[in-house]
């Protein structure tokens, strides 16, 4: 029988072992995985701390970017519609230099009359209501605006 109580003994003795053994290898694989997440989290850390350096170092070079390439297309479209208003003013120009067209223009606004013709002018009956004060400079022919002058510059030297 005492061979038999070394036996469990000795088996006993093993399983406490192994048990020690097995927390033990436990013990050094979480303590080497905390090491592991700890060099990882400084790691991250130090990834976090460049990136946002690396975002507050190049904010305000792409906001200048971004601004000045706005005001390059509003730039180029001002130009545009310049060049617009150029060919426009072209196109003025080359219609001045044609003796009909400045002849009818002459007409129009200053209601002249060629040797020979009877000038007419035709009074809307709505603004036949209307005084003559009350029409504005553009309505009137150029002769009415000249002498109103003419009648406030003399009301004004009394």
């Amino acid at each position: 029988m005492a061979v038999k109580d070394r036996d469990r003994f000795s088996t006993a003795t093993r399983i406490r072992l192994l048990g020690e053994q097995t927390a033990a290898r436990v013990y050094r694989s979480q303590t080497k995985r905390q090491a592991r997440r700890s060099r990882l989290t400084g790691r991250a850390a130090l990834l976090a701390l460049v990136l946002c350096s690396l975002i507050v170092a190049l904010a305000y070079p792409i906001r200048q970017y971004v601004s000045q390439r706005a005001e390059i297309a509003d730039l180029q479209r001002q130009q545009e519609q310049a060049r617009q208003r150029v060919e426009q003013l072209r196109d003025q120009k080359a219609r001045w230099q044609d003796d009909a067209y400045a002849e009818q223009r002459i007409r129009e606004r200053l209601h002249y009359v060629m040797p020979g013709e009877t000038g007419f002018i035709v009074v809307d009956p709505g603004a036949a209501r209307q005084s003559r004060a009350d029409m504005g400079a553009a309505d009137r022919p150029w002769y009415s605006n000249v002498w109103d002058g003419v009648d406030k510059s003399d009301a004004s030297d009394q």
